[in-house]
């Protein structure tokens, strides 16, 4: 391999590097993917600047990223994955169960030995993708289907949350909307509502760039986070809560109407959190969890190469990884981007 492998490394809480490190070597199901487009994500974030993650704490070098599309660059020895020159997304996840703990089978996304791309949730920590190159197993690979690009792809492994989010809902068509929050994981719940036939949806944030994307998505309604009775008017049957606050978790039941549905995909800080558990009950709201996703980004892929999910507002900056740190500032403002891309 003639070129130089970078990765964009959490050392240590505020300590964020773009190091040089070798070019991996493959297992015979691993492949060789160049990696395009990385998407900074929240849990990236934390990782750099609070030295965790949720419960998931930083206590290696790990390299970041589970957001990621590339191209084939060495195929997998076993002849398990796609062909080498093939554009690809990838599912992050690899479920694993632990015994005595229970969980459906048929929801892969809730076995609790899970490891993801990017991840210090076990030790040694999962490395992540945000490298040139890198190696992964390849049932990860999702072939990108003809026309749809790795620019157009970038969006898959957040989208497939959102979609996920969006299916906990159940049935959208022809119901009301609310969104609580319109980070990049809110702001494609929109369009995944829009997508699914919702007759209206409200968009809730803090701040006027995101309801500007929300509303370039599909949102018919905006309004501030501090209007709180003009949140509870919305009386909206399917609510997403996606800002991970326990504020949001409040506006969120406030603005259900009764007999609604709650979908808490926005991830609350560990431990005990206020909640308006007694006007759940008294509203018969039924609250509902929402995490990461199982097999929906094939059903994203095709979504987005069809052109029925629409999702281009969301992205509103484009870094060079060798300018992460610089990327990884804008993204931590949510006053002012979106979804920022780092371009490998």
């Amino acid at each position: 391999m003639s070129e130089s492998n970078i990765a964009v490394v959490a050392h240590a809480k505020d300590d964020l590097r773009v190091d040089v490190v070798p070019v991996p070597v493959v297992a015979a199901d691993e492949a060789l993917v160049r990696v395009a487009f990385g998407g900074v994500c929240g849990s990236d974030l934390h990782y750099w600047t609070h030295g965790a993650a949720g419960e998931s704490i930083l206590r290696d070098p790990m390299v970041l990223g589970h957001e990621v599309v590339g191209t084939v660059e060495t195929a997998a020895a076993d002849g398990s994955g796609p062909a080498r020159g093939t554009l690809v997304a990838v599912h992050p996840a690899t479920p694993r169960p632990v015994e005595g703990v229970r969980y459906p089978e048929d929801r892969p996304n809730l076995a609790p030995g899970t490891t993801y791309l990017g991840s210090a949730a076990h030790r040694p920590h999962t490395e992540g993708a945000f490298a040139r190159f890198v190696a992964l197993p390849s049932r990860m690979l999702r072939p990108l289907p003809a026309g749809l690009s790795l620019r157009d792809a970038a969006l898959v492994e957040p989208a497939s949350v959102a979609w996920h989010a969006v299916s906990r809902a159940g049935v959208v068509a022809g119901r009301s909307a609310l969104v609580i929050g319109t980070g990049p994981i809110g702001a494609l719940v929109i369009a995944v509502l829009k997508r699914a036939g919702a007759t209206s949806i409200t968009a809730v944030d803090m701040h006027e760039k995101p309801l500007e994307i929300a509303r370039a998505l599909g949102a018919t309604a905006t309004i501030a986070a501090t209007d709180v009775d003009a949140i509870a008017a919305v009386q909206a049957d399917i609510v997403v809560e996606s800002s991970g606050s326990w504020r949001g978790l409040a506006s969120a039941v406030r603005g259900a109407a009764r007999g609604g549905r709650v979908v808490m995909v926005g991830l609350l800080p560990s431990g005990e959190q206020p909640a308006l558990v007694s006007l759940a009950i008294t509203r018969e709201l039924e609250l509902v969890g929402s995490f990461r996703f199982a097999d929906e980004i094939d059903e994203v892929i095709a979504a987005l190469a069809d052109g029925s999910l629409v999702v281009d507002a969301v992205v509103t900056h484009e870094f060079d990884a060798e300018d992460a740190l610089e990327a990884f500032a804008v993204a931590a403002d949510s006053a002012s981007s979106g979804k920022v891309l780092l371009r490998f």
